[in-house]
């Protein structure tokens, strides 16, 4: 027989856990990939990993309200599920899960219990976002809770969302993977988001700032060997502020497991940037060796 497997897809969560319990009653493995939807081929890349290694590929769509602050892009948030049905399909996801915020929160959002997270989900992406990683956070536990052991695939470009979700996994010990993967890239280098669609022309071209910070960065400390961490933050901060579309966030030196920054290089970093054009908040991220 040939041909890709049906798409099979699920709107409440009793239906969708059923049929990875299923799964995995056959003896087989499940694969799993949470997201927002309005999917690119950075998803496309966690789904085909996901069917690549696991039996069974799933994927959720959901679009959170507990990680969107009240002045932040709930409602304009890009969505098109016939879209996203078409691309999961195509890589390999043959169980989806779309459930509405009432299937959820059938009591409302917010919840009223939260995950909370210390440490990692403090700072960077925090301090200009209050409350974002506790929404990312409970949801992703609910949907952990819900799919039941598995291969849990996220992409590196949200590096601390990424730290968040293995923290709460091994807090709570909870029976899932994680299995991080790679920033998928525009070839000019810029990483590939949602976002990015609210981006003009002139602002899509010069969004490649953030990677070129990196890259400056990077270059700093493995090919110049500099060592103090201000240094190499003030010139990844340099090269943005010198893009005028571009309002830097930040621009910092962190370990690259407990996100605290770093007063010197000694071993593996990550260079953590943000920073907003136009109507987009914009994070990228990139490994360096000291």
């Amino acid at each position: 027989m040939t041909g890709r497997a049906a798409l099979a897809e699920h709107t409440t969560i009793a239906s969708f856990r059923a049929a990875l319990d299923e799964v995995r009653a056959a003896g087989r493995t499940v694969g799993l990939v949470p997201t927002m939807g309005f999917l690119h081929e950075g998803h496309a890349s966690l789904f085909r990993r996901a069917a690549a290694e696991c039996d069974v590929a799933a994927a959720t769509v959901f679009v959170n309200p507990l990680q969107f602050g009240p002045s932040e892009d709930f409602e304009s948030y890009p969505r098109d599920l016939d879209r996203d049905r078409g691309i999961a399909r195509d890589a390999g996801i043959v169980q989806l899960f779309t459930p509405p915020s009432t299937e959820m929160f059938p009591d409302g959002a917010p919840a009223a219990t939260r995950v909370s997270v210390a440490g990692v989900g403090d700072g960077l992406e925090a301090a200009s976002r209050p409350g974002h990683f506790d929404g990312v956070a409970t949801v992703v536990a609910k949907l952990f809770a819900i799919a039941g052991p598995c291969r849990a695939y996220f992409g590196e470009k949200d590096y601390q969302q990424l730290a968040v979700i293995r923290r709460v996994t091994r807090d709570l010990s909870l029976p899932v993977d994680i299995v991080a993967c790679p920033t998928v890239r525009e070839p000019d280098g810029l990483a590939l988001s949602s976002r990015n669609t609210y981006l003009s022309a002139s602002e899509r071209a010069a969004a490649t700032v953030l990677v070129r910070a990196l890259e400056t960065g990077q270059t700093a400390i493995e090919h110049e060997a500099v060592r103090d961490a201000e240094k190499v933050r003030l010139l990844m901060a340099a090269v943005i502020d010198a893009e005028p579309v571009a309002d830097l966030d930040y621009a910092e030196v962190v370990d690259p497991a407990s996100l605290t920054p770093l007063t010197t290089i000694a071993g593996p970093v990550r260079l953590v940037v943000a920073a907003r054009l136009g109507p987009a908040r914009l994070i990228d991220n990139m490994g360096a060796m000291g």
